[in-house]
């Protein structure tokens, strides 16, 4: 609780909230959500919204904590992670060009389609456990659980009022749109693999 009495927290919460929310980016996610989830009924879909999020602040939360810990266990680095979820993200961006959505799965698996491919490696991928842990060093655990809380709502907000951005769009709009996105996707994934790269080498 040193933080929260610290002059400086006001800074370094809106520092470590500004970061996450940057490369957590829960308007993005916006599109992807609705491809994989527009064959799905009102309430799966806000299970699947409740699930991600659950977890992607499960995952931040363990990797701001212990994330140093963790790859230390299995001998990885955060660049050799970057470079997985960027091969993994680059699959769904694919996927989303060639065939508009996420055609691995169905609309009753439910926890799957809330933690792959949003939840990881999109929300909480390797940009935004990179920016938890240096989040920590950096700001204190306080400031780091809070911007965790802050970016995590406004995604879940985002999520649950995605059907009204549908309806604006229309079906057509919104595979444009979800096509568009996936080139962004694509590049987001690259760099995720070329700062990989740069940090191994």
């Amino acid at each position: 609780m040193v933080d929260l009495l610290s002059d400086n927290f006001p800074a370094d919460l809106a520092r470590s909230t500004v970061a996450l929310l940057v490369v957590v980016d829960p308007l993005g996610a916006i599109p992807l959500y609705i491809a994989l989830t527009q064959k799905m009924e009102r309430v799966q879909k806000r299970e699947v919204s409740k699930t991600i999020i659950i977890t992607a602040t499960s995952l931040l939360f363990a990797f701001a904590l212990a994330g140093n810990q963790i790859f230390a266990v299995f001998g990885i680095t955060i660049a050799s992670f970057m470079i997985a979820g960027g091969v993994l993200l680059f699959i769904v961006a694919v996927e989303l060009l060639t065939h508009g959505g996420w055609r691995f799965g169905d609309a009753s698996a439910i926890d799957d389609a809330g933690i792959v491919p949003l939840t990881f490696p999109l929300l909480a991928g390797p940009g935004a456990i990179t920016a938890v842990i240096i989040s920590l060093e950096t700001s204190g655990l306080v400031a780091t659980a809070v911007s965790i809380l802050i970016t995590t709502g406004a995604t879940y907000l985002a999520l649950r009022y995605s059907d009204g951005i549908y309806r604006v769009l229309g079906r057509r709009g919104s595979l444009i749109v979800t096509r568009v996105f996936a080139v962004f996707v694509a590049a987001i994934a690259v760099q995720f693999v070329v700062q990989g790269v740069q940090g191994i080498f």
